[in-house]
């Protein structure tokens, strides 16, 4: 059972209201609707709900969120990729159900989706190969040494240190998400 009420549209004051349009009106409500934002009651789904609660945080924190989902140089399926790293590591129920969904529009095979849930995921394409490896060292290690100086020149080659630091900051937004849903007891729908 969630831990706080889902807010309903009809419940919102001006400050959530504007962070409710803010979240279904922006990137993430164009195209395919693969995750429904909302309820039929109007309740944002997943972690934009609890971003509702507290709009001074969850105005930043959505804008973070989609800058890493849509303003970053990674191609879909390596930021897919990535993002059920985190799921899994996590045990993100809704980010999970999420993604996998947005994972299979980007390409990802039911086999690859399957070895991103046990961790066992490997890839021929050295970007998508060095992404995962990079993100299992940031969700399996001591944080204050993530990875050695000789791992992080193996992952510059490839992925610059552009890439590292946009895969680094996706890394702790969806962990945040997912501490954020583990609090407040949200799984995935149904």
């Amino acid at each position: 059972m969630e831990r706080l009420p889902r807010l309903t549209k009809a419940e919102l004051n001006e400050e959530q209201l504007d962070l409710h349009r803010l979240i279904t009106s922006g990137p993430r409500a164009s195209g395919p609707r693969l995750v429904e934002l909302e309820d039929a009651q109007g309740a944002l789904n997943g972690p934009f709900g609890v971003m509702l609660h507290v709009p001074a945080l969850g105005g930043p924190l959505q804008e973070l969120g989609a800058a890493v989902r849509f303003r970053t140089r990674m191609t879909d399926r390596t930021r897919e990729i990535a993002i059920l790293a985190v799921a899994n590591a996590t045990g993100s129920e809704f980010e999970r159900y999420a993604h996998e969904r947005i994972g299979r529009a980007a390409g990802l095979t039911e086999t690859e989706l399957s070895a991103l849930r046990d961790g066992t995921f490997t890839s021929a394409d050295p970007t998508e190969a060095t992404a995962y490896a990079l993100c299992r060292r940031l969700l399996d290690v001591d944080p204050r040494q993530p990875c050695s100086d000789e791992e992080y020149a193996a992952a510059v080659e490839v992925l610059s240190p552009a890439g590292i630091l946009e895969l680094t900051v996706l890394v702790g937004y969806y962990r945040t998400l997912a501490q954020l849903m583990s609090v407040f007891a949200i799984g995935a729908p149904g």
